[in-house]
C-alpha cells in the first residue's frame, strides 16, 4: 500500500496503453520461438513460447479489467494465476512425451532465440516495472510473469551450453520441468494478492471476514 501511493500516479489510459503493448511484444515473439521450439525439438524453448502466449492474455485481460471494482479485479487476479499455470502444463506435456527419445536440440538455435527472447522480456519487465504497484493482482501478474521469463531464457542459454557438451536431451527436459515449477511459484503468488484484494473488498462492504 505504502508503494503504490510513493509512486507516480498512472493514469487508466496510460496503463492500458502499457498492457497492450506488452502484450504486443509478448504475441510477436510467441509466433517466433515456437516456430524454433517445433523446428528444434526443444521442450524448454515451447515451454517458454507459451509463456508468451501466457504474458499476451493477462495484458489483454489487464486492459479489459481496467474501471473494474476491486472485488472483480480480484477474481480476474485468480483468473490470471490460473492462466499462468498454462505453459506449465504445457511444458509437462512436450518433457513427457519425450522420455522415451531424449535427443538434443540444435544449441545454436535454441541459444540464439532465448538471447532474443531475454531482450523481448527485459525489455517487458522494465515497462511494467512503473505500472506493477497499479491496478492490484493484475499488473502484479503481468510483471511476476515477465520477469520470471528473463530468469528462464538465461536457464535456456545455460542448458544450451550443457547440450552442447553432453549431447543429450535430458538437459533440455529437466529444464522445461524447471519451468513448470517457476510458473507454479507465480501463479501462487497472484493468486494470494488476489486473495488479499478480495478480503479487502469484503472489509469495504462491511461483510465478514473469516480468519482462517
Amino acid at each position: 500500500m505504502t508503494a503504490a501511493t510513493s509512486t507516480p500516479l498512472i493514469t487508466p489510459r496510460q496503463l492500458r496503453r502499457t498492457v497492450l503493448l506488452v502484450a504486443a511484444l509478448n504475441l510477436g515473439y510467441f509466433f517466433v520461438e515456437a516456430a524454433v521450439a517445433l523446428r528444434i525439438g526443444s521442450v524448454s524453448l515451447f515451454a517458454d513460447s507459451v509463456d508468451f502466449l501466457e504474458d499476451t492474455a493477462v495484458n489483454l485481460l489487464i486492459a479489459l479489467a481496467l474501471g473494474w471494482t476491486i472485488h472483480r479485479r480480484a477474481r480476474m487476479g485468480k483468473l490470471m494465476a490460473v492462466i499462468i499455470l498454462v505453459p506449465a502444463v504445457a511444458a509437462l506435456w512436450q518433457a513427457v512425451t519425450k522420455f522415451g527419445d531424449p535427443h538434443p536440440p540444435e544449441v545454436l538455435s535454441l541459444a540464439l532465440t532465448a538471447g532474443g527472447a531475454i531482450i523481448v522480456n527485459s525489455v517487458c519487465a522494465l515497462i511494467l516495472t512503473r505500472i506493477r504497484h497499479h491496478g492490484g493482482s493484475m499488473s502484479t501478474a503481468a510483471f511476476l510473469a515477465a520477469r520470471n521469463d528473463v530468469f528462464a531464457n538465461a536457464a535456456i542459454i545455460l542448458m544450451a551450453g550443457l547440450t552442447a557438451w553432453v549431447h543429450s536431451g535430458w538437459p533440455d527436459i529437466v529444464l522445461g520441468l524447471g519451468i513448470v515449477l517457476l510458473n507454479g511459484s507465480a501463479a501462487k503468488e497472484v493468486w494470494d494478492v488476489a486473495e488479499e484484494e478480495g478480503l479487502a473488498a469484503k472489509a469495504l462492504a462491511g461483510e465478514a471476514v473469516d480468519d482462517d
